[in-house]
């Protein structure tokens, strides 16, 4: 979280941390020089967008203070003093770009869309923001070149991306547009479309589907993790969701891991074990990751696909109808649901789970937070309920009352194909004409649109602070050995 202070409060303390005093001093000069304050500039300007954007002092200001940063040893091997400047440092820059995107972010965007004209990614937007704000926001060769660096080591590159995104998603008219941008069909989807219809079948390496009449399963293979969700995982569940919503035969999904080989698990399905903590440990996990899982991968399930036929514009009202592609899923939880995948659970329309089988959300061990789990776990389960499980590592077994809440059949295990097959026939015997008008209709009041942008502006936000803080690092070594495990 930002720390806001006056700048030249700091300077003693970045001095002291064993900097130099001249440029310490032009550092705290150039974040005075940016004149960004609460004082003087209210949450929103209508005259900004014809002001122009004042970036210069603020690309000074961040220039100098990642120079301060290179300066001082690795974050992990700073102590006392210097542990003090560095954080200084991190926190003098997040809070002065932070005040900037709550004037700019909107006109900025604006600007980088040709006003709603491009329906850019997230990850495109940054890149775009990027060039336009070098040295304020990360390049995709310095995001590079950080991610060799060990997670606790690294000084925090990805914090502007969140502040960024979240002040893009705090705009009701950018946000919205943002967020349907995030619906569209990945062109890797697209450009693979007439193969998996043809041959009803798909290996897209750690996800592999397969057709078997009106009926697409998806098949998560990370087996040497246990299937948990990662990097290597991301898009390929991504554009997997993509391909079956847009095959024209297919009338449903189901979700479901493969067998995996861990000595613990030989021979067993494992649904998804969540986040690939060692990935994030060893620096190999993106910021981006977390929106893309939030805002694409996982919202797909949920919301479905924006064809590329369907208009996207800043100026579309919010409240109209979702015109959004979609179909019914069913989830098969075996073994156990951690993390991202309990996640999934939350978006699908129907689960399965073995008997034995358990879903949780470890935030607190992790030091992050569970996907958009704390605005759609309490529907399940009720609020108190999700805050003991969100905060305080309460698991659900799947055959326990409370379990029963998340999940709508459990059997024993020699049953559970069974019961899947017999799920499928029922709701595809059954017809679809009415299945993507009833999700939309139950989003009215469960999760609009306008709750879940609001809900994108929080995460964004708190999430890039989590990901690079020392409380993550030391859950991780305290919870999972992170130092012993290697990728």
């Amino acid at each position: 979280m930002i720390d806001s202070v006056a700048p030249a409060t700091r300077l003693p303390s970045l001095v002291a941390g064993g900097l130099d005093e001249a440029a310490a001093t032009e550092f705290v000069h150039a974040l005075e020089a940016c004149a960004v304050s609460e004082a003087n500039v209210p949450r929103r300007v209508p005259e900004a967008s014809q002001r122009g954007l004042d970036t210069e002092n603020l690309q000074l200001a961040c220039r100098r203070g990642r120079a301060l940063l290179a300066a001082l040893p690795v974050r992990s091997k700073r102590e006392g003093a210097a542990k003090e400047a560095g954080h200084a440092i991190t926190h003098l820059m997040a809070d002065v770009s932070w005040r900037f995107f709550r004037l700019y972010a909107a006109t900025l965007y604006r600007e980088l869309t040709e006003d709603g004209k491009l329906s850019l990614r997230v990850d495109a937007l940054l890149e775009a923001a990027a060039a336009r704000l070098p040295q304020v926001l990360p390049t995709e060769a310095e995001l590079a070149a950080e991610r060799e660096l060990m997670q606790q080591d690294k000084d925090g590159l990805e914090i502007a991306q969140g502040l960024f995104v979240s002040q893009v998603c705090a705009d009701p008219q950018c946000g919205h547009h943002l967020l349907r941008s995030m619906l569209r069909p990945l062109p890797g989807s697209l450009e693979r479309l007439a193969e998996f219809t043809r041959e009803g079948r798909i290996d897209l390496g750690t996800v592999k589907v397969q057709v078997d009449g009106q009926t697409a399963y998806v098949y998560l293979h990370n087996e040497r993790y246990l299937n948990s969700e990662d990097d290597t995982t991301v898009v390929p569940l991504e554009m997997a969701f993509d391909l079956v919503l847009l095959h024209p035969d297919v009338r449903m999904g189901v979700l479901r891991g493969s067998v995996v080989d861990h000595p613990k698990y030989a021979g067993r399905r494992v649904f998804c074990s969540g986040i690939n903590l060692t990935r994030i440990y060893q620096g190999k996990q993106s910021y981006l990751s977390f929106l893309f899982r939030n805002m694409a991968m996982h919202t797909k399930l949920y919301r479905g696909l924006l064809p590329v036929e369907v208009p996207n514009g800043l100026s579309m009202p919010n409240v109209e109808p979702e015109e959004t592609l979609e179909k019914p899923w069913v989830a098969v939880v075996e073994s156990f649901a951690i993390g991202g995948g309990c996640q999934l659970l939350l978006v699908v329309d129907y689960v399965i789970a073995e008997e034995g089988s358990y879903f949780s959300l470890p935030a607190r061990k992790e030091g992050i937070l569970p996907g958009a789990s704390n605005m759609r776990l309490p529907r399940f389960v009720g609020e108190r309920l999700a805050r003991e499980a969100i905060m305080f590592d309460r698991a659900f077994q799947a055959d326990s009352p409370e379990g029963r809440m998340i999940a709508n059949q459990v059997v024993p295990m020699a049953e559970i194909d069974e019961a899947v097959q017999d799920c499928v026939a029922k709701a595809v015997d059954s017809g679809m004409v009415s299945a993507g008008g009833n999700r939309k209709a139950m989003r009215i009041q469960t999760e609009p649109m306008e709750t879940y942008r609001q809900y994108m502006a929080t995460y964004a936000y708190e999430q890039a602070f989590c990901h690079l803080s020392e409380q993550l690092i030391a859950n991780l070594e305290r919870h999972w050995n992170a130092k012993a495990r290697t990728l």
